[in-house]
């Protein structure tokens, strides 16, 4: 459900966004991947459960990370790959966005 309202606040927001992979509803990782559509992306994943604001903090339901900092689309497909061997439960959505818009609630 909260990568169907994903998808959808990207397109609102005039950005590009497609589930590319489904994983397991109850158990997989989500990975972002934000396209810069000049050759450079961003791979975000959620943040680990330790930097997860405590009740009564931001009170977002996902919160990620960036992972790498922006690089080029192949090292991003490589570690995907490498996420996809260790958790085939995985899910991968793809945004496209000039701007560098990812509409993700980081810590």
């Amino acid at each position: 459900m909260w990568i169907a309202a994903y998808v959808r606040r990207c397109h609102i927001e005039g950005a590009y966004a497609l589930v590319r992979r489904k994983g397991s509803p109850e158990a997989g990782a989500i990975f972002v991947v934000l396209d810069y559509l000049d050759g450079r992306r961003t791979l975000f994943t959620q943040a680990p459960q330790a930097l997860v604001p405590s009740e009564g903090g931001m009170g977002l339901d996902r919160v990620f990370i960036p992972l790498e900092g922006v690089i080029d689309g192949a090292a991003v497909e490589e570690r995907l790959t490498r996420e996809q061997k260790f958790d085939p439960d995985l899910w991968i959505v793809d945004v496209e966005d000039r701007q560098g818009r990812h509409f993700l609630d980081l810590v």
